[in-house]
């Protein structure tokens, strides 16, 4: 089945490269992508490559998969991994898309200690040790404030790496040096609970408000994990903004993913700009 799925899509099971007009494609409908250095992209486009190799995508309710979709969602899987082990996404094989949010079910406790079964609508969900499911109308949805599926989802997987997700991504000595767990807790755990008193404490009349201008989505006050991933959309996807507004998490994520991307952000030259050998336009 996969290397079915492969050869209708023009890749072989152990692909080399992804095709240049492809490849362009993506990063240029990515403004996230497109703003990262020539270096960093050639070394995202090979662990994309290898990315796919190892994985299986499927589609639900007949949506057409194409090679520019599974290359999308390659190249945003592996923006959190660009310089941590690709091991991170070991274990498990599966990426299905639907075409729009889709039904899931969860068991919640209420505050009597009541344990319900409920179904909610999702645009994304990973499971630990099995599949990432992932909305497409979603993840082209991409660069909106600072949201994005495919990174949020596939920083869960990171998360889950050492069990359970808790908010908690594992660390590894050879790279991260002294930042521990109990390093990572130390910034982590207030903000956590800062973000979270902040969201409780806005007034019913101004809701609609905070909830479309929050760069962190509320939701993030559901558990740790989903703050990890939540700030991991900003950090991404928004960095300049998650600077200014959440300097210390900016800082302990750049140390995590050993990434610096609103450097990056800076340093782009503007493409609205006039090209430096040519003026700008007189109003």
């Amino acid at each position: 089945m996969l290397k079915t799925l492969f050869a209708r899509l023009g890749l072989s099971q152990h692909p080399t490269s992804i095709e240049d007009d492809v490849w362009r494609e993506v990063v240029n409908a990515l403004p996230f992508l497109s703003r990262r250095s020539a270096a960093d992209l050639e070394k995202l486009r090979a662990l994309a490559a290898d990315f796919l190799a190892g994985k299986h995508f499927s589609t639900a309710h007949d949506l057409p998969l194409t090679q520019s979709m599974c290359v999308s969602v390659a190249a945003q899987a592996c923006l959190p991994i660009l310089h941590l082990p690709p091991a991170l996404y070991r274990g498990w094989t599966g990426i299905v898309l639907y075409p729009g949010e889709f039904l899931i079910r969860k068991t919640v406790q209420d505050e009597a200690g009541v344990v319900h079964d409920v179904e909610q609508e999702a645009s994304g969900e990973a499971w630990e040790g099995g599949p990432v499911v992932l909305s497409w109308q979603d993840v082209q949805a991409s660069d909106v404030l600072a949201y994005n599926v495919v990174i949020h989802e596939f920083v869960h997987k990171i998360d889950m790496e050492g069990g359970e997700a808790d908010g908690v991504p594992p660390m590894l000595r050879r790279l991260h040096g002294d930042l521990t767990a109990e390093t990572w807790c130390d910034v982590f755990d207030p903000a956590y609970e800062e973000f979270c008193h902040h969201v409780a404490n806005v007034p019913d009349e101004q809701w609609d408000a905070f909830a479309s201008t929050s760069l962190l989505d509320p939701y993030a006050t559901e558990h740790e994990s989903e703050f990890f991933a939540v700030c991991a959309e900003a950090f991404f996807v928004a960095p300049e903004a998650f600077q200014r507004e959440y300097p210390a998490l900016y800082t302990l994520f750049s140390r995590y993913f050993l990434q610096d991307p609103a450097a990056q952000t800076a340093s782009a030259p503007d493409p609205a700009a006039a090209p430096p050998d040519e003026p700008a336009a007189t109003p």
